[in-house]
């Protein structure tokens, strides 16, 4: 350690900031820890000198910003961590973002603690405290597991449609495992919002199609809409086809679409089928079976629309 501190001592500054840049600058999105900075062989001055130059910055008592004022995304995630106590992890929806969620921002970062931590606040970091901490990876910052965080995103978002949408997309961008999700569901014994997952964590997981349609029978039936047919079969240009829920004295046509309708080539399996519905002079619309969840009414009031301009006399919805 001597001859290192001795071989830093002897380099200009702009040479000490080289030597920084090529060992601890591409990795944590320009962020490094002061332990780090001080192993590579900096003395404490040599460190403020750059910070009072304006060359580096302060991101915490423990982490120094090497690439401007602003911290990236990915050196907020690990000063969140460094900075907030033993033991803390990213997790819910900043752990996923880590994990490549693709189609969200998030404001905040969120960190988790083993109970009892003592930490420090932070702003734009919200620290939270768990009694079980849950399977976390030994990645570099350290975060939840997908399963673990997007149960903990769920239950932190700031409505159920933006706690449905990150469970949903959770599961279709492959960020977890549909059985592990479940699993891990059905292992807790509380959440902030039990009630709405413990119907929409076996939709998204399992794509529960007869599920979705049984289901659309009954809302049918509550808001006084025509009982429809269910699993219809029809002759097409892909062989033969079940129609989700078919209204058969108006030509109205609902697929009801669970989580596996937009993997893969689902979409385009869909897209066919719709097609030929058309062609056939159905009106064919689209529900997605959260969309039950989150929005019944606005997907029935669609279904009466459809209804009466093929006829229908009804009064429902």
């Amino acid at each position: 350690m001597g001859d290192r501190r001795q071989a830093v001592r002897a380099l200009t500054p702009a040479e000490r900031r080289t030597l920084v840049a090529d060992k601890l600058g591409a990795r944590h999105g320009g962020a490094t820890r002061l332990d780090d900075l001080y192993a590579l062989g900096l003395t404490y001055d040599q460190v403020m000198a750059e910070v009072s130059a304006g060359r580096w910055h302060r991101l915490g008592r423990r982490t120094i910003g090497l690439l401007g004022p602003g911290p990236s995304r990915e050196a907020s995630w690990a000063a969140a961590v460094w900075e907030s106590g033993s033991g803390a992890v990213l997790d819910g929806a900043s752990s996923l973002l880590m994990a490549g969620l693709r189609s969200w921002e998030e404001s905040l970062v969120h960190v988790s603690v083993p109970r009892g931590t003592r930490t420090r606040p932070a702003d734009g970091v919200r620290i939270h405290h768990q009694r079980r901490m849950g399977r976390t990876l030994t990645t570099d910052p350290p975060r939840s597991a997908p399963e673990v965080a997007t149960l903990r995103a769920a239950g932190w978002a700031s409505s159920d449609r933006q706690a449905l949408t990150l469970v949903a997309m959770s599961v279709q961008q492959r960020l977890v495992p549909a059985d592990r999700l479940l699993r891990e569901w059905e292992a807790i014994q509380r959440h902030p919002r039990g009630a709405l997952l413990s119907e929409a964590i076996p939709l998204v997981c399992d794509g529960a199609h007869a599920l979705g349609e049984l289901d659309f029978a009954r809302v049918c039936r509550r808001r006084g809409l025509p009982e429809p047919s269910r699993q219809e079969v029809r002759h097409t240009s892909q062989g033969l086809v079940y129609l989700d829920v078919w209204f058969d004295r108006y030509g109205v046509h609902a697929e009801i679409n669970g989580a596996q309708h937009y993997a893969g080539l689902g979409p385009v399996a869909d897209a066919r089928r719709r097609n030929d519905r058309t062609l056939a002079s159905d009106l064919t619309l689209e529900i997605p079976v959260l969309g039950l969840l989150v929005d019944e009414a606005g997907f029935l009031a669609q279904v009466s629309q459809a209804l009466r301009q093929r006829g229908w006399k009804g009064r429902g919805v």
